[in-house]
């Protein structure tokens, strides 16, 4: 029955749905581009399993939010479009510090995406769409970015190369 309008839909704006399907896509993306990060760390030519196993959590976090906002837009009458997935733009990475400031643009992007969806959520006075990104999303994204910052100094002190990513990788982010 292709058509129909939804019976629970209240108070969503359209902008706030084409946010969401928008937020989606990104979520995909930047899970997909994690799983590539996490591949290139497992290959047995580069060989940092924590690399590997932080980038893999990462990915698996990401499809949990997207997974979350389908949930959200299927709870207030949206509808859900999909898009293409753009595939990542670096598929190798000459060290985990290239690929950890990667990770930093990637969420900083992320971050930007839930301040302006919290913006839209505001600007058409749904307060449920602005606290579910409160209460979900905008202290992890903090606390995501300060962590990612705090590996991206301790590896630039270690020489961000050889041993010293070598004990990065196997003492940060094994252990963790």
């Amino acid at each position: 029955m292709a058509g129909q309008s939804s019976k629970i839909r209240m108070n969503f704006h359209q902008d706030c749905e084409n946010g969401i399907n928008r937020l989606i896509n990104l979520e995909l993306y930047a899970s997909y581009t994690y799983q590539q990060m996490a591949n290139h760390f497992n290959r047995d030519d580069v060989a940092l399993l924590g690399f590997e196993k932080f980038f893999n959590e990462s990915s698996q976090q990401h499809r949990k939010h997207y997974e979350h906002f389908i949930q959200l837009q299927n709870q207030r009458g949206g509808h859900i479009v999909l898009d293409d997935i753009q595939k990542p733009i670096e598929h190798r990475w000459s060290s985990g510090l290239e690929a950890m400031n990667a990770a930093m643009e990637l969420e900083k992007t992320m971050n930007q995406s839930l301040l302006d969806l919290h913006s839209l959520a505001s600007k058409h006075n749904d307060p449920h769409f602005a606290d579910f990104i409160e209460s979900h999303y905008l202290d992890e994204q903090v606390e995501v970015i300060k962590k990612l910052s705090t590996f991206i100094t301790n590896l630039e002190r270690c020489g961000g190369t050889g041993i010293g990513e070598y004990f990065f990788d196997h003492y940060t982010l094994q252990q963790s």
